[in-house]
C-alpha cells in the first residue's frame, strides 16, 4: 500500500485520536479543577499542571519559538504540536482530579 493513500491517512488519523480526546478532557476540565483549588474543595494542589498550563499559554503568546511562525505552516504546526503535548501532559496530571470529582479516573465530563 502506498504511504500516501487515503486508507492509509486515515488509518494514521483514526489511531491518533485518542490523544486528541485527552486534550479536550484536560481543557474542560482545568477550569472547573482551578476554581475548585481556590474555593480550597480540592487538596492537594496539583502544582505541576498549573505550570505546564502556563508554560502551554506562554509558548503560544510569546513570540519566541523553536520554530518561528513566519514560516507559515511549519510554525503553526510547531505550536500546535508542542502545546498538544503539553495539553496531553496536563490530562495525565489531573487523575486525581477526575477521581477526586467524578469517583472513577475513567469517567470523564460530558
Amino acid at each position: 500500500m502506498a504511504p500516501l493513500s487515503t486508507w492509509w491517512f486515515l488509518r494514521r488519523l483514526k489511531s491518533r485520536v485518542w490523544a486528541a480526546k485527552r486534550i479536550v478532557r484536560a481543557l474542560k476540565l482545568f477550569v472547573p479543577m482551578s476554581r475548585d483549588v481556590i474555593r480550597g474543595d480540592f487538596r492537594p494542589i496539583p502544582w505541576s499542571a498549573f505550570g505546564m498550563m502556563a508554560l502551554a499559554l506562554g509558548y503560544l503568546v510569546l513570540p519566541f519559538d523553536l520554530i518561528p511562525d513566519f514560516l507559515m505552516l511549519i510554525g503553526v504546526v510547531d505550536d500546535v504540536l508542542i502545546v498538544g503535548w503539553l495539553l496531553n501532559r496536563i490530562d495525565q496530571r489531573l487523575e486525581g482530579y477526575r477521581a477526586w470529582k467524578f469517583g472513577d479516573p475513567d469517567l470523564t465530563p460530558t
